[in-house]
């Protein structure tokens, strides 16, 4: 995993609707970037709901929201109208970000030994530099607990 202090890796990816989001575009704005294993599943839908549910506060603060899977952007675009999500989602099929931030592991499922994406969140300050590093996150509580740093971080 990348370290709080470190220039965060830029990238150009497209999102739901086929538009290039670069994350150096974000510059002057704090950046809530997610990484999540797959669109529709149990624990991912629930983040993104948790996600859309907090994207009020995420504005009040300033903040943009981008999720990054390796989903296809159809499929992303079919997870955001299912879900009603406001956020952007950003396809990563070429693991680009994903191999940038380091959150492509091995991973281990009753036994299995495979490689995947694991849940984890940079906060991205105004300047492009990682603030904070959630390396293990809670799909329920991801959310909650960046509104209440972004929030600590603020003196709020």
């Amino acid at each position: 995993m990348l370290e709080a202090g470190v220039k965060a890796p830029n990238f150009t990816l497209r999102d739901k609707d086929g538009k290039e989001i670069t994350l150096s575009d974000f510059r002057g704005k704090k950046v809530v970037l997610y990484f999540y294993p797959k669109d529709n599943t149990p624990g991912c839908t629930r983040e993104a709901c948790a996600f859309a549910g907090a994207y009020a506060g995420f504005e009040e603060r300033g903040a943009a929201v981008i999720g990054v899977s390796k989903d296809s952007e159809a499929s992303h675009k079919k997870f955001a109208e299912k879900y009603n999500l406001p956020f952007i989602l950003v396809s990563d099929p070429e693991l680009v970000a994903i191999q940038a931030y380091d959150v492509w592991k091995e991973k281990k499922l009753y036994g299995k030994v495979s490689m995947g994406v694991v849940r984890a969140t940079y906060i991205i300050d105004e300047n492009g530099v990682i603030e904070k590093v959630y390396p293990k996150v809670k799909p329920d509580t991801n959310a909650g607990e960046i509104l209440e740093y972004l929030d600590q971080a603020a003196g709020n």
